[in-house]
């Protein structure tokens, strides 16, 4: 019987992969931080050496869980948290931590300095827009709601009444069940919408509300009946809803203070021609002015009084701050001085650089030195070979790829001469080459022809610089 060597001649790049098996389940994108879970603190507020997905990086995550801790006792106000360290070195994942410990429903609004200099809105409107979007509203509403898990699901068809061809959803079975009973419900096709859009199957635990005619349907998590089965996709597992299907029940809903300012500044119009044309014209992005701003706080603080609803201040993440000018910087100052301000996170890799909108202030970081003392500063270090190789080794556990003997050495001495990231980058293409080669798991020689076919920054700078860059226009 012919036997195949798992390391034979490479194959071409242009070369079909062979026929992968098709999966029933839905498969999740993986981000560069789908790793990072939280600080990875003891309760003593000490960095374990490896936790939360985080490699090294002591000192910066205790001095973070300090932060948060000021942020829980909302004594963190008109204070900023400014990030700095050489490209690579976490801080980007810091602030996500950050973000993860404060809790899943507090608002993460990300930008990058250069995000301000847009040709439709100004600058300090872009800056006031995202202080917006990372503060929320949490509204309490007690609504009557059909609530089990879900025991039955189907669709009924019929003949589409407005064409010949085809079939369309007449009405939408759903059997629900609790502790004390089941029910079935028939419901408006128009619900079957919104199952598709929660990706709501048999097994998930749902509640049904009505609200002035309208039906909406959402997802709770999954029944943990189902647990113990090998069901991938599900990250939450509830019990068995008590009581009866029919109940009242207390819903959370959680908005920003940015959608609500988007809702009011959104002009609703008339039906006149003027009108419709008027939308048409106009652009998709509008200036959101203070005195509308008033009005909704004003509404905000009206709820909040009734209890109605709570106010839960997020994080605004702004990499590359080094990017803003001397007119965003002072704006900033006004807008960490604001009663209802969210948590600020800064991050550079600058060290004395011009400060932007100026000619002649230098200043640490670029930022003007009245904004950098109201900055509490968290310095990131670089990696080991040893964390290079921690960190490759997690990485590879999240994307499901599997390393041969040797790999993660190699992975580990690339990302210590050049960069962690370039090291990171290389997994996926050489899991894709290994495939091509009909083997299951990247060896070392899938890496070495990576090293051929991309180049990392430093040669590639070195290539330029040198006798070879005469080549180059």
């Amino acid at each position: 019987m012919a036997s195949t060597s798992s390391t034979s001649a490479p194959v071409a790049h242009n070369a079909l992969p062979p026929p992968s098996v098709p999966s029933a389940g839905r498969s999740s994108r993986v981000a560069p931080h789908s790793h990072i879970k939280g600080l990875g603190l003891t309760p003593e507020g000490l960095a374990n050496v490896d936790g939360a997905g985080f490699i090294g990086q002591t000192n910066a995550r205790e001095a973070c869980g300090v932060v948060v801790d000021l942020i829980k006792s909302r004594k963190f106000s008109g204070r900023a948290l400014l990030l700095v360290g050489a490209p690579g070195t976490g801080k980007t994942a810091l602030a996500l931590a950050v973000s993860h410990e404060l809790g899943s429903k507090v608002p993460f609004c990300p930008m990058v300095g250069s995000e301000v200099y847009s040709t439709e809105v100004k600058k300090t409107e872009v800056l006031a827009e995202a202080f917006r979007r990372a503060i929320g509203l949490r509204i309490k509403e007690t609504k009557q709601v059909y609530e089990g898990e879900v025991t039955e699901l189907t669709p009924t068809e019929s003949e589409n009444p407005l064409s010949g061809y085809g079939k369309t959803v007449s009405h939408v079975v759903i059997g629900l069940k609790t502790v004390k009973g089941t029910k079935q419900l028939r419901l408006d096709p128009s619900i079957y919408e919104a199952i598709l859009k929660e990706k709501i199957v048999v097994g998930d635990v749902i509640y049904i509300e009505h609200n002035a005619g309208a039906v909406k349907a959402s997802r709770v998590g999954r029944s943990d009946a189902y647990a113990s089965s090998y069901d991938l996709e599900s990250e939450t597992y509830v019990p068995l809803p008590k009581g009866e299907v029919l109940k009242r029940k207390e819903l959370v809903q959680d908005v920003t203070l940015g959608d609500l300012d988007s809702a009011n500044a959104r002009p609703q119009g008339g039906q006149d021609i003027m009108s419709v044309m008027g939308s048409l014209v106009k652009s998709g992005r509008t200036e959101v002015t203070d005195k509308l701003r008033r009005e909704v706080n004003k509404i905000v603080k009206g709820y909040v009084d009734q209890g109605v609803a709570e106010v839960v201040p997020g994080v605004v993440f702004i990499d590359e701050v080094h990017m803003l000018d001397i007119e965003c910087f002072t704006y900033l100052n006004a807008l960490l001085e604001s009663p209802m301000a969210p948590t600020v996170i800064f991050a550079t890799n600058r060290g004395n650089s011009l400060v932007r909108g100026t000619t002649d202030i230098v200043a640490p970081h670029g930022v003007p030195v009245d904004l950098l003392d109201r900055c509490m500063i968290v310095k990131t270090e670089g990696y080991t070979r040893e964390q290079v190789g921690k960190v490759v080794q997690l990485r590879a556990i999240v994307e499901g790829l599997k390393l041969g003997t040797g790999v993660l050495e190699k992975l580990a001495a690339e990302g210590e001469k050049t960069s962690l990231r370039y090291a990171l980058q290389l997994l996926t293409p050489a899991s894709i080459l290994a495939t091509l080669g009909g083997r299951s798991q990247i060896e070392v020689e899938d890496i070495s022809e990576m090293n051929e076919l991309f180049l990392d920054a430093k040669t590639s700078a070195g290539l330029i610089e040198g006798a070879e860059g005469a080549k180059f226009l």
